[in-house]
């Protein structure tokens, strides 16, 4: 029988990026078959020297990250000015290109972004940029940290102590989440392609990648209720704490959790249903005891609790102990390196009959370049088709997903054009209708979660019990329409309705089916809930976030939306392999498999080089020095409580640094000249910077250390967001109406399309069961037997707690 080819066989993919970003995006191509050519100038990669570590990469190796992203892609050496034909040689025969600044090649004029949009149009051109291509933040100086401040995402939820300095997500996460939704750009491209349509430029902003997977939906959320999601920094309690014998991760996501947490640690007393408290507020009161209980308990103990109350739980996940993990060795979640022998995360998504490439060597610097000189490279055929106006037209995605990492996931292809039905019931609404802080003493409350509504925008609404027979006939008749089914259940939820792959399959035989699992369809956690903040504790995210002197902060944002921007990326591979083959494709997309692929540098540096990466409050390993520094500015809760963030990448930001502070001797020191000088004085830089910062505003810090060239930021409260230019001048931001809310302004999607659309929300979030009547009505049902519906509480446009 001959081996199944991967989706994406024979699409061509010239990858001139430089950076974890570029480098991901391509990773996930060439994992679902695509043929990258990675066009490097002579100097090579500068990742083929990078080791977070420090370690020495010998001349004639490579640091052991590259060697996972650039798996089975083929690596070309060219010098722009002699190599220009080769070059275009390439771009003419290849499908799409991803680019970032960084190299000779991507920098030189005849191959910028614009310029082979212009020169090539049949390609799709994924740029990746801090800001963006246009707009006047477009040439600014960037780090991931200081897009993290800019972002709002330093202080996103709250993630902290109010009496130290807020703290940035570490990892480097923010480029691999911009690289997974290069490649979820790229592929819709491709998609709105199939008819043989023009090319076109997507301009990808790292800044508005952070916006969407560090922070939930924080002006909308203000804009409605008037209030930020939080004003001041509490760790999450219990969050990650010290065991008896080692970190173990919990959290209480809903009262219920709460509730079960409180008789789990043995207070049932504490247990009050009608505190005016929230859960957090709760928490924090009886935190002490909450320690000190867990402190005397083992982690095994803890867990095996948690997991019979139904408490999120897991263990806390680094470089060294990440693949003993039994659910991890189980499923064989890690491999080896096929070229040098590391461990390495396995792919982030698994699918069948559709196959993923499995993992191949990376190429040596130039290894194909002779090959490609000497090719007959056929160019790709001019445009023919039609440009679509928005590229999933004509696709039905059956949406049975809640809270955030499903949804966000279909939210994009609804906001590109997907007729996307969202299932709720009026027994268990979307739980994004219930966490927004809303009185259920207020009229039609369920309708007015900020969340929801930024979260579902262009979906149709249907409520159908699923636990009534004709609910789930009424659920199996709509499947027979859809193209995708997409759900986010706990495993047994479908088990026990009987809707697995095959009997999906035999209701409608070409059917994608998506399962979003926490920790996977099977394995030892199999069952556990799965909330974003076990997800980064069991996958390692958590272990770089926070300081060294205590145990790591729950980032508590990145594993939801992580996981539904994989998802998309597997989603519309199944429909490339559907395309090609006719058959139906079961996609599992395991929340934790996605986060242990953008953490996957733990394990790697570990594996390869024996070292394990730890947290180091707001340093890092990428610029020196880097961290916060609080001005004089007051913030708006009236507290000295405002910073900024500054980041030096290189030797040429040091120098203009200590120009635009006035060259004091501090400064000017030659020892400070060098990253190794100036990471080795750290301690004395920060105490010079902050002496600097601490007289003056925000305002004017940036205003001296941006117009230099410096990457600097505000440590933005994320509800500020829509003050930041850039994103007025890309529109990022969309006023949408709302039949129960008022008129908000929500986000939008991090990346503009030169085919359009330039506005994603055509409709607003569906209210619970707003076309239960036209979607039964296209289904065959009379309005008598609707009315039966509701009458019987199958179907209902209010939650049953209330209408009844």
């Amino acid at each position: 029988m001959a081996p199944v080819e991967p989706p994406l066989a024979g699409y061509t993919v010239i990858d001139l990026s430089t950076g974890i970003a570029g480098a991901y995006c391509s990773k996930l191509l060439a994992d679902g078959g695509a043929d990258v050519i990675k066009v490097e100038a002579p100097e090579g990669d500068p990742l083929r020297a990078w080791s977070a570590s420090g370690a020495a990469i010998p001349a004639d190796a490579d640091g052991a990250l590259f060697t996972f992203l650039a798996g089975a892609k083929h690596s070309v050496v060219a010098d722009p000015g002699e190599d220009a034909e080769l070059v275009n040689r390439l771009l003419a025969s290849a499908d799409a290109v991803v680019w970032s600044a960084g190299s000779k090649v991507a920098e030189h004029p005849d191959f910028t972004a614009h310029a082979i949009h212009r020169r090539h149009p049949h390609l799709t051109v994924t740029a990746i940029t801090p800001f963006g291509l246009e707009g006047p933040w477009r040439d600014r100086a960037a780090t991931e940290f200081t897009l993290q401040a800019w972002s709002g995402g330093i202080v996103g939820l709250g993630r902290g102590e109010q009496e130290r300095a807020p703290v940035f997500v570490g990892g480097q996460v923010g480029e691999y989440l911009a690289g997974a939704y290069a490649s979820a750009a790229t592929l819709t491209s491709r998609y709105r392609r199939i008819g043989g349509g023009p090319g076109e430029l997507l301009d990808l902003s790292m800044l508005e990648t952070q916006i969407l997977c560090l922070t939930y939906y924080p002006v909308t959320y203000f804009e409605l209720l008037g209030r930020p999601w939080r004003d001041a920094r509490r760790p999450t309690i219990p969050g990650v704490a010290q065991a008896k014998d080692g970190l173990v991760d919990l959290g209480c996501g809903t009262a219920q959790q709460w509730f079960d947490l409180c008789a789990m640690v043995g207070h049932p007393e504490w247990i009050d249903e009608e505190s005016p408290l929230s859960i957090t507020e709760l928490a924090n009161v009886y935190a002490d005891e909450i320690f000190a209980w867990m402190a005397a308990t083992g982690v095994d103990e803890i867990r095996e609790l948690a997991t019979a109350f139904r408490i999120p739980n897991a263990p806390v996940a680094n470089g060294a102990n990440v693949t003993s993990f039994d659910q991890f060795v189980e499923r064989g979640a890690f491999v080896r390196n096929p070229r040098d022998g590391f461990r390495q995360p396995s792919h982030p998504y698994r699918m069948s009959p559709a196959q993923l490439r499995p993992p191949q060597p990376a190429p040596r610097l130039g290894e194909h370049t002779e090959h490609y000189r000497t090719a007959h490279l056929p160019p790709r055929p001019e445009p023919s088709g039609a440009v679509k106006p928005l590229p999933f037209n004509g696709l039905r995605v059956l949406d049975m997903t809640t809270f955030w990492a499903g949804p966000c996931g279909t939210h994009f292809l609804a906001m590109l054009g997907a007729e996307v039905i969202h299932v709720e019931s009026t027994r268990r609404p979307d739980g994004t209708r219930l966490i927004a802080g809303i009185p259920t003493t207020e009229d039609q409350w369920w309708e007015k979660s900020p969340i929801f509504e930024a979260l579902n925008t262009n979906k149709k609404g249907l409520t159908l019990d699923l636990q009534s027979a004709r609910g789930r006939e009424l659920l199996r008749e709509l499947i027979a329409t859809c193209d995708v089914v997409v759900e986010n259940f706990t495993p047994r939820v479908l088990d026990q309705i009987g809707l697995d792959f095959a009997a999906i399959q035999s209701i409608r035989p070409d059917v994608v089916m998506v399962r979003m699992p926490g920790f996977g369809l099977d394995g030892p956690w199999r069952d556990n809930p799965a909330f974003a903040y076990v997800i980064e504790a069991a996958s390692g995210v958590s272990w770089l976030t926070g300081y060294p002197d205590r145990t790591p902060y729950d980032p508590y944002s990145i594993g939801d939306p992580n996981a539904g921007v994989h998802a998309l990326n597997a989603i519309l591979l199944a429909l490339e392999h559907r395309r090609r083959t006719g058959e139906g494709v079961f996609v599992e997309a395991a929340m934790v498999d996605a986060a242990l692929s953008i953490s996957a540098e733990q394990v790697i540096e570990y594996s390869a080089y024996g070292a394990l990466l730890e947290r180091e409050g707001n340093r890092g390993p990428t610029a020196a020095p880097q961290n916060l520094y609080r001005s004089n500015d007051i913030d708006e809760f009236g507290r000295l409580d405002s910073w900024v963030a500054i980041a030096v990448a290189t030797d040429e930001q040091w120098e203009t640094l200590c120009q635009a502070i006035g060259s004091p001797s501090w400064a000017t020191d030659p020892a400070l000249s060098s990253e190794a000088g100036r990471r080795a004085h750290q301690d004395s830089i920060d105490k010079h910077l902050t002496a600097w910062c601490e007289t003056r505003t925000r305002d004017d810090i940036i205003a001296t250390l941006w117009d230099a060239g410096v990457p600097v930021a505000k440590v933005l409260q994320p509800h500020r967001q829509t003050e930041l230019e850039q994103l007025t001048f890309r529109g990022f931001f969309e006023e949408v109406e709302h039949p129960v809310n008022e008129r908000a302004r929500l986000s939008t999607v991090p990346m503009r399309f030169s085919s359009g659309p330039k506005l994603f929300h055509a409709n607003p979030a569906p209210t619970l069961g707003q076309h239960n009547h036209e979607l039964l009505t296209e289904l065959g049902l009379t309005p008598a037997e609707i009315a039966d519906l509701e009458a019987g509480g199958v179907i209902g446009v209010a939650p049953a707690m209330r209408s009844g």
